[in-house]
């Protein structure tokens, strides 16, 4: 038995069904018009078609695909047909997911989009234009002109970067080492950092630290210090004169070894030679620790090096 039909209804749904069907009629006379216009230009070779985003190209495939299956449905809705068993449904569904999922990346490349299509349309893009990508230099130079006090420091700088630059060379800029500002010490002041010197290095001295272990109540530490270091080169030494004895050889001596020795002899020399000095405890004493000259640090002594001169062979006339 077939439903009741609502005459009410119908009667005041169809006026707006009418108005949509014109609506729908009139958008599909210029969406087609347009198109065709469209189809004319791209085989007149009016637009180039070769070079583009193979993104733009797949999402307008699947929106057209989307549009015919669209119209495939509501054709069949308007003959009173069934659409749940219509493959179109399906694809429907598919291509609707596809493009919610290209959304992001769609809002990604909109930046480059934008940039393209203002590039075809103008040609090129202005030099202040903010899809500029790559960034200008020369707005990073400060437009005012300097005063006349920073030229003259600086005419020598750039005179030293012109050189190295004519000659070839890496510019180094010039080193200024940090100096301490003694100007407000005064001399009675110097004395006394001098003397409280002098005090705090004669108590680190040898010679107060054995009285202060003899006089001291506490237990004497015995400690057993042994020269590994010594042993070792007592062993090569003793290995290396057997070695010669039995081989009837004699062994060159490598150069750090002899270094090494020198530095030995030196050092034992200076022990000795500082076995009876106690000038470094005359600050304890009310002295002024300058006994020795003044000065506790020794002086360097410069090293001449020898001029040689190479022999040659005179050439026979």
């Amino acid at each position: 038995m077939a439903a009741p039909v609502d005459n009410d209804l119908i009667e005041r749904d169809l006026p707006k069904a009418v108005q949509l069907l014109n609506n729908l009629t009139e958008q599909v006379v210029s969406v087609t018009s347009h198109v065709r216009e469209l189809l004319t230009k791209v085989k007149d070779e009016a637009f180039k078609t070769t070079k583009g985003l193979s993104f733009l190209d797949l999402r307008y495939h699947l929106l057209l695909f989307y549009l015919q299956d669209l119209t495939h449905l509501v054709s069949i809705k308007t003959e009173g047909g069934k659409i749940k068993e219509s493959a179109a449904l399906d694809r429907v569904v598919t291509v609707r997911t596809v493009l919610e999922k290209m959304r992001p990346l769609d809002h990604k490349l909109k930046y480059q989009i934008d940039k393209l299509l203002r590039t075809a349309v103008t040609g090129s893009l202005a030099e202040n234009d903010p899809l500029q990508l790559r960034p200008n230099p020369e707005n990073l130079v400060s437009k005012l002109s300097e005063s006349e006090s920073e030229e003259e420091t600086g005419n020598k700088l750039v005179s030293e970067k012109k050189a190295a630059h004519s000659s070839g060379r890496k510019y180094v800029p010039p080193k200024i080492a940090p100096v301490h500002y003694d100007g407000d010490v005064t001399e009675v002041d110097r004395k006394k950092a001098q003397v409280e010197r002098q005090r705090r290095a004669a108590l680190r001295s040898s010679v107060i630290q054995e009285l202060r272990q003899q006089y001291s109540d506490a237990p004497e530490e015995i400690r057993d210090r042994r020269d590994f270091q010594s042993e070792r080169e007592s062993r090569e030494q003793l290995h290396r004169k057997n070695y010669e004895e039995s081989m009837m050889v004699r062994l060159s001596v490598p150069k750090h070894q002899k270094s090494s020795r020198k530095r030995g002899l030196m050092s034992m020399s200076n022990q000795l030679s500082g076995i009876a000095h106690f000038g470094d405890i005359t600050a304890l004493t009310g002295g002024d620790g300058s006994q020795d000259g003044g000065s506790s640090r020794p002086k360097k002594k410069k090293l001449m090096k020898k001029k040689t001169k190479r022999k040659a062979f005179k050439k026979r006339r």
